[in-house]
């Protein structure tokens, strides 16, 4: 049983364990159920709740949640015939959920900066053992690399959009720990080395949007730390960032060779030929545009939970998920789902506008929001790190040194 004082420190821990194992366990069928990852974080999250409480001052994630329950009535009358109910609303929600329970719970709870740093660890070791995972399954490369689309292979075996969306968390993690956490050059040169190893592993998946939303976090958490520091620590800041970019280089030189040069051409939007591809975003501008559609002709109450997925299916004959959240937030719930996303963006601004000290804040929200805008809710990563952003983290008290009273 865990101190009282530490009781949402242990909270956290046990969730940012099982969000980063999430991928690992679905592409092992390690799991109990595919949206185990995002229940076990509601679990614990309600668990803290029953023993910490909760903010006051953290009632628009009530509201929020409460605003997703109109889309479940609106969704009763207009999914198909052949839909399953509980099993398309229970896929939909499962994210937004586990984002309002968990925002409900971390608002406002105070941890120290070495707390989240060890919070941070306890995510990235799965995504470790991920990664080695993902060499023993595709040991060579060429054998299942032919394209420049996502690769399935290469990414272990499951889907790429969503290991490379764990394994980019796992970069972002990493960097972080080689500019903060590594005090002699034996540590910088092994999180450099894991960093590298990961960013490998998430390059040659081919899909991008993991590794874009990871250096947008690396970029975001950067400056952030350069202001926060003194004078001293910014100098030896710079000279890691010479370091680090150096990797990011090799490592990149590394990818592409393996891949034969596709990665290159992925990355430049071109086909395996060469020739320059005619959607940047592989069909996602079209969904975005196609759910746009259905907040315009539905602007009130939405078409409801999933019925975008479900309009797809009935037209196509083949129902594509959402890749991007926002757009099919304004389409299934409408007007609410705007109020949705005024209280997701403002509300954590508020707060750092009164708590400025974790420097940690906007890498977190920009991974939140570059995840939701290329890999939707599908996991609870994007749900749990927006959660961070709200703690009140607080720097750690220096020791106390008392002199020996000599008798």
């Amino acid at each position: 049983m865990a101190a009282n004082h530490k009781k949402t420190y242990e909270i956290l821990l046990a969730c940012a364990y099982f969000v980063g194992a999430e991928v690992f366990f679905r592409t092992t069928r390690g799991a109990i159920s595919y949206e185990a990852g995002k229940y076990l974080v509601i679990l614990f999250m309600l668990m803290g709740m029953f023993y910490k409480g909760l903010s006051g001052k953290g009632y628009p994630y009530f509201l929020y949640l409460l605003l997703l329950v109109p889309s479940i009535f609106v969704a009763s009358t207009t999914l198909s015939f052949d839909a399953s109910f509980r099993t398309n609303i229970a896929f939909v929600l499962s994210g937004p959920v586990c984002l309002g329970i968990s925002a409900l719970y971390c608002y406002d709870k105070r941890v120290s900066i070495s707390q989240l740093n060890t919070v941070l660890l306890y995510m990235v070791l799965p995504i470790i053992a991920h990664t080695v995972y993902n060499f023993f399954y595709t040991p060579d490369l060429e054998e299942v690399l032919s394209g420049t689309t996502s690769n399935r292979a290469a990414a272990g075996g499951f889907g790429a959009n969503q290991v490379a969306t764990i394994l980019g968390l796992g970069m972002f993690i990493m960097a972080v720990r080689f500019f903060n956490k590594s005090s002699n050059l034996q540590l910088k040169i092994f999180n450099i080395v894991i960093f590298g190893i990961i960013t490998f592993r998430a390059l040659v998946t081919m899909s991008r949007g993991g590794i874009y939303a990871a250096l947008i976090c690396i970029v975001a958490f950067l400056l952030f730390y350069y202001r926060a520091v003194n004078k001293r620590r910014r100098n030896e800041i710079l000279t890691l960032f010479g370091m680090f970019c150096v990797g990011l280089f090799s490592i990149w030189v590394i990818s592409s060779a393996q891949t034969g040069g596709l990665l290159d051409l992925r990355y430049a939007n071109k086909d395996h030929l060469g020739r320059d591809k005619s959607d940047i975003t592989t069909g996602r501008g079209e969904l975005f545009v196609n759910e746009l559609e259905g907040f315009v002709s539905n602007p009130f109450f939405g078409i409801g939970s999933s019925r975008a997925k479900d309009q797809r299916i009935e037209i196509e004959g083949q129902g594509v998920t959402s890749h991007n959240e926002l757009s099919r937030v304004l389409a299934e719930h409408g007007i609410f789902g705007i109020i949705i996303l005024v209280i997701l963006i403002f509300k954590p601004l508020e707060m750092r506008s009164k708590n400025q000290q974790n420097y940690y804040f906007f890498a977190f929200l920009a991974f939140w929001f570059a995840t939701i805008n290329h890999s939707s809710m599908r996991l609870a990563a994007p749900a749990f790190v927006y959660a961070l952003a709200l703690l009140h983290v607080t720097n750690d008290k220096p020791p106390i040194h008392r002199k020996q009273v000599k008798g």
